[in-house]
């Protein structure tokens, strides 16, 4: 059996050890890797954006509150899913967090298998931002083969504009146009059309028809 955990990781950020160590125990016995942390700036020191992984954090804490990491990962621009864990008296500020893109907020004593059931959900979050993030760099570094001109043909032809049309905008030949139309092609691995749209505009592309 592998030592390595498969389900993706799992942050928890909270100033006290017994939640930290109670989360950790139910966590890596489904198969999590959990990393814990006693404050919310230690996690900030160390988190890897990069990872896919979620958050678990409370709102009341000694030093940055729960609230203020929220921000500072809005500020960050990171797509860390996150769940708070709040006492009774929290629940509005919980619902304050919702409002900013929290998936959700667990009250203490928590149920186990919501947890479990909250926590899959923010991984499934997780895996689909980073595989938009890596089809995203993906484009643009293969964008980023294309000369200025060949990059405004492009343009063009997202536009749907015409190659004669192309011609006039630019100042060029027809044949000039073709030229650059087929090394765009050639750069970008596309065969159609529909690729070259898939590539500039990704997710924002429309979808083929049959």
């Amino acid at each position: 059996m592998s030592l390595i955990p498969k389900k993706g990781t799992v942050y928890v950020v909270d100033d006290d050890e017994a939640v930290r160590d109670s989360l950790q125990w139910l966590l890596e016995g489904k198969d999590y890797r959990v990393r814990c942390f006693d404050s919310a700036e230690s996690f900030l020191a160390r988190f890897d954006p990069r990872e896919v992984a979620c958050l678990i954090a409370d709102i009341r804490m000694d030093g940055m509150s729960g609230l203020e990491l929220q921000d500072k990962l809005l500020e960050r621009k990171s797509p860390l899913p996150i769940v708070f864990i709040t006492g009774h008296g929290d629940v509005p500020m919980a619902v304050n967090t919702m409002k900013k893109g929290a998936m959700d907020f667990i009250e203490k004593p928590f149920k186990e298998d919501a947890l479990v059931a909250l926590v899959e959900r923010m991984l499934d979050q997780a895996r689909a931002a980073f595989s938009q993030s890596q089809e995203a760099a993906s484009r643009e570094a293969l964008l980023s083969r294309l000369t200025t001109r060949e990059a405004q043909v492009l343009e063009r032809i997202v536009a749907g504009r015409l190659n004669k049309q192309i011609a006039d905008d630019l100042g060029i030949s027809i044949k000039t146009v073709e030229a650059h139309r087929a090394n765009v092609m050639e750069k970008l691995n596309a065969n159609t059309v529909a690729d070259l749209l898939k590539i500039a505009l990704g997710a924002n592309a429309p979808a083929a028809t049959k």
